[in-house]
């Protein structure tokens, strides 16, 4: 399961690096993040005046030379880093040569391995929802909400193989809403911390309320929107019947090739509006092509923006 997401040599690879979180950890989790928490670890933080009941060992008995007075060592707590994972699942996403839910699942699965390796926990959260009362493929459905339930929080290295495996076992259904998704996401998270969003942001609602929700509760963001090749170039002309993936409105249009430079540019102005959306409150944007070898985002543009090092 493991290498039909990521190659063995990807994953080598990506053991060498480690998320980088511009905000320290708040988790109240022990793990191997610098926090704000005062404890045991071996980075010292401050100092301050002994009181009653102190513990002797951490006395600077150096500075009472000095001062003739007693003050007691404080270190920084190491803290794991929360790292949740909002995959858009949504029928819109199958579409596209490769499929743009199977790349956003490898960019899922290649995020969660380097979290988990750094012993931060990891939560996926696709959307939508499974309907509740499928009446095909009962057990396939089953799987699936027992898949999910799974990935709702994840850590250590060991569960890595489980994680591959219940990433492997999610399927794309069904309309999005990725307002409510992010909304409902930041207010059930305990603590902020690390937040991606892999999406092709096609809702027509919008996403800047769900984002604005993501900020707000203080996650750091990082956003990769991912269009199929055939969004970007479309290869079909004369007069066509569009049928929408996720609503199945339809609507009939006449496209000819002399139309193709005004598609995308259309196109590229919706990309361009996030990423200056993004970029105005300071969420990490990238865009990727469906078709785009996962190692040139992985490996080049998050490395370059320092998303991990």
């Amino acid at each position: 399961m493991a290498d039909a997401l990521l190659t063995p040599d990807l994953l080598r690879r990506l053991e060498q690096f480690q998320l980088l979180a511009t905000r320290r950890a708040k988790s109240s989790s022990k793990g191997e993040r610098r926090s704000r928490a005062r404890g045991h670890s071996v980075e010292f933080a401050d100092f301050r005046a002994y009181s009653h009941g102190d513990d002797f060992r951490y006395l600077d008995w150096n500075l009472y030379g000095r001062l003739d007075r007693l003050f007691v060592k404080l270190y920084e707590e190491e803290r794991e880093l929360p790292v949740r994972i909002f995959l858009d699942a949504s029928e819109s996403m199958t579409f596209g040569e490769p499929r743009k839910f199977d790349f956003a699942r490898q960019v899922a699965a290649a995020v969660g391995y380097v979290a988990l390796c750094g012993f931060d926990r990891v939560s996926v959260i696709p959307f939508p929802n499974p309907p509740e009362n499928a009446q095909t493929e009962p057990a396939k459905t089953i799987m699936e909400r027992a898949a999910r339930g799974a990935l709702r929080s994840v850590r250590g290295r060991k569960s890595t193989l489980m994680f591959f495996q219940n990433l492997s076992a999610l399927t794309a259904s069904g309309s999005a809403n990725l307002n409510e998704a992010l909304r409902r996401g930041a207010l059930e998270a305990r603590q902020a911390g690390l937040a991606l969003v892999l999406s092709d942001f096609l809702d027509p609602a919008g996403y800047e309320a769900g984002l604005t929700a993501l900020v707000g509760r203080g996650f750091q963001v990082d956003l990769v929107q991912i269009l199929a090749p055939e969004e970007l170039t479309p290869t079909s002309f004369g007069d066509l019947r569009l049928v929408d993936s996720e609503t199945g409105a339809m609507q009939e249009v006449t496209f000819g090739r002399y139309r193709m430079k005004s598609y995308q540019q259309t196109v590229q102005n919706f990309v361009q509006r996030l990423r200056e959306y993004c970029q105005a409150r300071g969420i990490n944007y990238f865009t990727a092509s469906s078709n785009t070898a996962p190692e040139e985002l992985l490996l080049k543009q998050l490395r370059q923006a320092e998303v991990w090092a």
